[in-house]
């Protein structure tokens, strides 16, 4: 069982910045994929990014290419998400998903990961 605990939401202003973390208690945190998931209200989950256990490969959803940055470190079993230039439209609750064995095709699948945490608000407005 892995429980991850994401931290870093809050209101920030259109054009601002946010970094999220999730931190994970596992000691096998390098086997597993990471991605970043947000949930608009009255909208389906959808994939935001998406990073391989090794950290040398990340996906990204076209809506937040090149404003956002995600990253990992194994050595302290931590995720973040780095958001630039946020958007009205990206005010969500943003959730980390972690998944064993995450092949490449689904690496944008919400049924390919199999721990969640408990969200964290993002709220951008003026």
């Amino acid at each position: 069982q892995v429980q991850l605990v994401e931290s870093g939401g809050g209101l920030v202003q259109p054009g601002g910045s946010l970094k999220l973390s999730c931190a994970a208690s596992t000691s096998t945190f390098r086997r597993y994929s990471m991605a970043w998931f947000r949930q608009a209200p009255g909208q389906e989950r959808e994939f935001v990014a998406g990073i391989r256990s090794n950290g040398g490969h990340t996906y990204y959803a076209d809506s937040v290419k090149g404003r956002s940055t995600i990253s990992r470190d194994n050595a302290e079993n931590m995720a973040y998400l780095q958001m630039n230039s946020l958007k009205p439209e990206d005010t969500a609750v943003y959730y980390c998903a972690a998944g064993a064995g995450v092949i490449l095709s689904r690496i944008r699948d919400l049924g390919a990961y199999d721990y969640w945490g408990q969200g964290a608000q993002v709220t951008v407005s003026s």
